[in-house]
């Protein structure tokens, strides 16, 4: 069990896993991957619960349009399918 000064990090996926997503069964990919990550390495995460990766994934999805403005880019009127892969594997490090 971690200290209470411990972080934990991001869920271990591969970026291959990332590589042309384009449709709800490449996010599933990823999830299942983090999925994995998480049975295998109980408690590594930073938020290893569904109650801290929920507050996390609403943080993440509020700090997304100062995200594309610190990059200078305009926020997407759609998002895609690997950016929604991608800020659910931000919540499982976001501090």
């Amino acid at each position: 069990m971690r200290g209470p000064y411990d972080t934990g990090r991001f869920a271990d996926v591969p970026d291959a896993y990332f590589d042309n997503i384009d449709s709800p069964g490449g996010v599933a990919r990823v999830v299942d991957q983090m999925l994995a990550d998480l049975q295998a390495n109980p408690d590594a995460w930073e938020n290893y619960t569904l109650e801290s990766f929920l507050n996390a994934l609403s943080r993440v999805l509020d700090s997304t349009p100062q995200y594309y403005a610190n990059r200078g880019q305009p926020m997407p009127d759609q998002p895609t399918w690997e950016e929604l892969a991608q800020t659910l594997l931000g919540a499982t490090g976001y501090e």
